[in-house]
């Protein structure tokens, strides 16, 4: 079983991507063809807009594969078509590994003890039924909410180590108010520091051959000062590196977040990849209704800009 920091430095190289497709279906968005099939098809109901997110996502999905290695579907805008919109995420991200793509599951769980454990089973192992072990969700990683300590951590660390697969833990986060509490002062310095340590304690005993650990971090692009800062501390990890493009953050703002050997860092676009056909430079050029040549282009450029401060990749 391949550890899940070599498998996705295996597939940055064989990419020569470091990017993230976001997959976040914002609803008032999606194609208006698309949502009109999909409520003539089956009215207006749940179940007509997790077909259109479907019908969209399965499209973004064969027009980027090529070019990044990884996709992160945020699990919120597929929970507000209830039961239909999670079985819209399933199909989604086995949709993504049929393409050979990672898939970052973006839930943010968190909690302790037994409820800790079902949350992992649920995103990152699985359950036993009759002596078949079933898993709910195909994804290779999750994001998790340290908010409740290492009791609300382990569990996932235990299932991720179990199954080949990783976590990236929320540290210092790329909304502007994530300062209300991470930078709080914590033992003389802010608390995304004591975070960070507490990341590089968890990380240590689980790195793969290329010393990368199966336990990452979250940071946003939107703080390059403090990704310095931590990356002083996680050497070993890889950071998932959300607030590129839509959220203001660019290529300059990330030379922070990387090791000297190019890697350490995978950075997230959503807004910005799904609905670059809603963007000028690309309607302009390849027509308002090309959505997934649009994504195409749009992610190529991404990579351009970010090889520019990823010199491993």
């Amino acid at each position: 079983m391949e550890h899940f920091a070599d498998r996705l430095i295996r597939c940055i190289k064989g990419k020569r991507s470091n990017a993230v497709a976001g997959l976040d279906p914002h609803w008032s968005l999606i194609p208006e063809k698309i949502k009109s099939a999909a409520i003539k098809e089956r009215g207006r109901t749940l179940a007509a807009g997790a077909a259109a997110v479907t019908r969209f996502l399965t499209g973004i999905i064969d027009a980027v594969a090529a070019h990044v290695p990884a996709v992160k579907p945020q699990i919120a805008f597929y929970e507000q078509f209830g039961p239909s919109g999670l079985e819209a995420y399933r199909a989604i991200c086995e949709h993504a590994r049929a393409r050979g793509l990672i898939v970052i599951g973006d839930v943010k769980r968190s909690d302790t003890g037994s409820t800790a454990a079902a949350y992992a089973a649920a995103h990152l192992g699985g359950i036993e039924i009759g002596g078949e072990t079933l898993e709910a969700f195909p994804v290779d990683a999750v994001t998790v909410n340290p908010f409740l300590g290492s009791d609300g951590v382990a569990p996932f660390i235990d299932a991720a180590a179990k199954a080949g697969k990783g976590l990236f833990v929320l540290v210092k986060t790329s909304n502007p108010s994530s300062a209300e509490l991470q930078d709080l002062e914590a033992n003389g310095e802010p608390l995304y520091i004591t975070l960070a340590r507490h990341v590089a304690r968890w990380a240590e005993p689980h790195a793969g051959s290329r010393g990368y650990s199966l336990v990452g971090a979250v940071v946003g692009a939107t703080f390059p000062e403090a990704a310095r800062e931590i990356r002083g501390i996680i050497r070993h990890s890889f950071m998932l590196v959300p607030g590129y493009g839509a959220q203001g953050a660019g290529a300059a703002d990330l030379k922070p977040f990387y090791n000297e050997d190019g890697l350490g860092a995978i950075v997230n676009s959503s807004r910005g990849i799904l609905f670059a056909y809603r963007r000028p430079e690309y309607s302009d050029r390849f027509g308002p209704d090309a959505w997934q040549r649009a994504a195409e282009q749009a992610v190529i450029d991404m990579n351009e800009e970010l090889r520019m401060t990823a010199k491993g990749v």
